[in-house]
């Protein structure tokens, strides 16, 4: 009879140490598990503030008169928008289409704001993982049509004391 038990128990074998074993196979998989779930949610949360940045810029840019003041409130509107969701981008580049000031009072126009932001992954050691990912954004607002454009060359509003046409009142 005890010839059997130990012939099974050999057969068989014991559980000691098999917890540790499971838990040096599986550490390793949950480790970079856990590290491509950050890894997604950072680029997540990059693409949606890149793509808001572009929004604001894009809408700052069409309450503008003309094109050279468009640009430069879309560049504050990228940077305001990316410090608000706490983006860092190792490099970013912001480009303002603004071809539509240019048309006439009355027709339709538009401008473009498009925005590159490389995010930073090199902390993240995951293997396979590239070190940064490069996100684009690109948002279209209407420039209001009648209300009047300066087409860089001059102030086209006149002051009123400068309109002496008859019938001028104050």
């Amino acid at each position: 009879m005890i010839r059997r038990r130990e012939l099974l128990r050999r057969l068989v074998g014991s559980d000691g140490g098999s917890y540790a074993l499971e838990t040096a196979v599986l550490a390793p998989v949950l480790i970079v598990i856990l590290g491509l779930m950050i890894a997604f949610g950072r680029v997540t949360d990059a693409e949606g503030a890149v793509d808001s940045a572009a929004h604001a810029a894009a809408r700052a840019a069409s309450l503008e008169r003309d094109a050279a003041s468009a640009r430069s409130r879309a560049q504050d509107a990228v940077i305001r928008s990316l410090d608000g969701e706490g983006i860092t981008c190792r490099t970013s580049n912001v480009s303002i289409n603004t071809g539509g000031y240019a048309a006439g009072v009355g027709e339709a126009a538009t401008v473009t704001a498009t925005i590159s932001c490389t995010a930073n992954l090199s902390d993240i050691a995951v293997p396979g993982l590239p070190g940064s990912k490069t996100l684009t954004a690109a948002w279209t607002s209407p420039i209001d049509t009648y209300r009047t454009r300066a087409l860089g060359f001059a102030n086209s509003e006149v002051p009123w004391s400068a309109n002496r046409s008859a019938g001028a009142e104050q």
